[in-house]
């Protein structure tokens, strides 16, 4: 029931819904002014996933006269959306109405193209911007990598360029209907913001649209949970996850509300929240004395590795820049790796030996990527420490990225941020094999950096003698060729390693 502006829809939280099948609920009403149905009927339709939406326009004379009805059309008439129809009176109003939305629900579950376990699951990625597009074009590219890395299947990216943010959607709700309703039309559960969202907004978006609202942040943490190895790094992982967590644990909870509601609200419902909250602040207090045990323990062995006199080289840059592979090929290791981002979170130790029977300890890290969150900054400062100890760092970088001059300042002010801004670095210039002899040449003059190909050890040698040179200067023969060879190593346990 409604007035002559608006009506209350209920809570629909118990009625049936899923990612091909709709709401099990039809919405008629009526307009006096004989005005068909309106574009906050047809988001309503959308965004509550409704069977049907109908109008019934009634005269000063309380009869009933055209009557508008309204449904969603499938993925492949997506681009109009919904389909509206028109009879002019309840006589010829002829809808078999079982038959149809079995038809429609049929036709949505094929243009899914059905879920199975062997289907990745569905997002669609957004970004909103006050600026220029082409700035939240490319932070998409890469959320599209990241969604990627995470096995998520990216059925398409939206660009919304706003004028003012919009504080409780982020987007205007016209916007979140089109969104909606691309998301019904290809069986789409999930979608992530490029932008950081506040609890607030995650729940209005939630409670708006049904669908699963995740942004960069999680995402990226999402990711490091996949991909958390040892010890150490569960219970970074699994920090930064609890933080990120405890603003966002009063979200909409109907069982709660309706436990919680009348004067002196204050019942069983919100008693639950704070345990809950409780018990996540407990968890992260006995997660930080773990963790500071550990790092006790890599302080012990940093230690003895430092009484030994062995210089130390650490690999930084950004995530997928080929860190790992150029580990592997200084010391013929087998740390795992592949084409995807933070593909390595659990740094891995090795020792190099030069020609000259030098040897030093080169260490790989964990990726950086631009706007990086800052509790996982925090949280992987353990693993970060790291770093202050290095002799050397090799900012690796892909030369092949179309936004390698972009990613080596993101690795540079997270360096900065870091206070690692004082300790020798080499800019190491990645798959230079992938670019014309010339245009390497020419890059590596520009940027002041050493051509490698990480796949290739013979192309080391302008790599070694840099190194030597800044490690050792007093005994390095600059302008001397020398040949290299792997040698076969052991994995040693240094205070990178659990």
């Amino acid at each position: 029931m409604g007035e002559d502006k608006r009506i209350l829809i209920p809570d629909l939280g118990r009625y049936r819904s899923g990612t091909s099948r709709l709401r099990g609920l039809r919405c008629v009403h009526t307009h006096l002014n004989g005005e068909s149905l309106t574009k906050e009927d047809l988001s309503d339709l959308v965004l509550l996933g409704l069977d049907l939406m109908v109008c019934i326009q009634v005269g000063e004379s309380g009869i009933p006269g055209r009557i508008s009805f309204a449904h969603v059309l499938p993925n492949n008439l997506q681009r109009q959306g919904c389909n509206v129809s028109t009879v002019p009176d309840i006589g010829r109003l002829d809808l078999d109405f079982d038959a149809f939305i079995h038809s429609l629900e049929d036709e949505l579950g094929r243009a899914e193209g059905g879920l199975s376990l062997e289907q990745k699951e569905k997002a669609l990625l957004v970004g909103v911007t006050t600026g220029a597009s082409w700035e939240v074009k490319e932070s998409l590219d890469e959320l599209r990598d990241l969604a990627v890395s995470n096995n998520l299947q990216v059925v398409d990216t939206v660009v919304q360029h706003v004028s003012r943010v919009h504080p409780r959607f982020l987007i205007g709700k016209g916007k979140l209907g089109e969104l909606a309703l691309r998301c019904l039309q290809t069986g789409t559960n999930l979608l992530i913001f490029d932008n950081e969202l506040t609890p607030a907004q995650v729940r209005s978006l939630t409670d708006a649209t049904e669908l699963k609202i995740i942004d960069r942040s999680q995402l990226i943490l999402d990711i490091f949970a996949r991909r958390a190895v040892t010890r150490e790094g569960k219970i970074q992982v699994e920090l930064a996850q609890l933080k990120y967590l405890l603003p966002r644990l009063a979200s909409k909870n109907t069982a709660m509300s309706r436990l919680t509601g009348g004067i002196g609200g204050r019942g069983p419902g919100e008693t639950k929240l704070e345990i809950n909250r409780r018990r996540v602040r407990e968890r992260i207090a006995r997660l930080n004395r773990e963790l500071k045990e550990i790092r006790r323990q890599r302080k012990g062995r940093r230690r003895l590795r430092n009484a030994k006199g062995l210089p130390v080289v650490s690999i930084v840059g950004y995530t997928n820049a080929g860190k790992s592979t150029l580990l592997n090929s200084l010391t013929n290791s087998r740390v795992n790796v592949g084409n995807r981002m933070f593909e390595t979170l659990d740094p891995s130790s090795r020792r190099l030996r030069f020609p000259r029977e030098r040897e030093v300890i080169i260490t790989d890290t964990v990726g950086f990527i631009r706007n990086l969150p800052e509790d996982l900054m925090e949280t992987f400062a353990a693993t970060l420490e790291e770093l202050h100890d290095a002799d050397l760092l090799l900012h690796v970088v892909d030369v092949t990225s179309p936004r390698m001059e972009d990613q080596i300042k993101a690795v540079e002010r997270i360096l900065f941020r870091l206070n690692l801004g004082e300790i020798p670095t080499l800019l190491v210039l990645n798959k230079c094999d992938r670019l014309a002899p010339g245009e390497a040449v020419a890059l590596s003059k520009r940027l002041e950096g050493i051509p490698i190909s990480a796949l290739d050890p013979k192309s080391f040698s302008g790599l070694l003698q840099e190194m030597e040179k800044t490690i050792w200067p007093r005994f390095s023969s600059p302008g001397i060729s020398r040949e290299y060879l792997p040698l076969k190593q052991r994995e040693i346990r240094s205070s990178a390693t659990c």
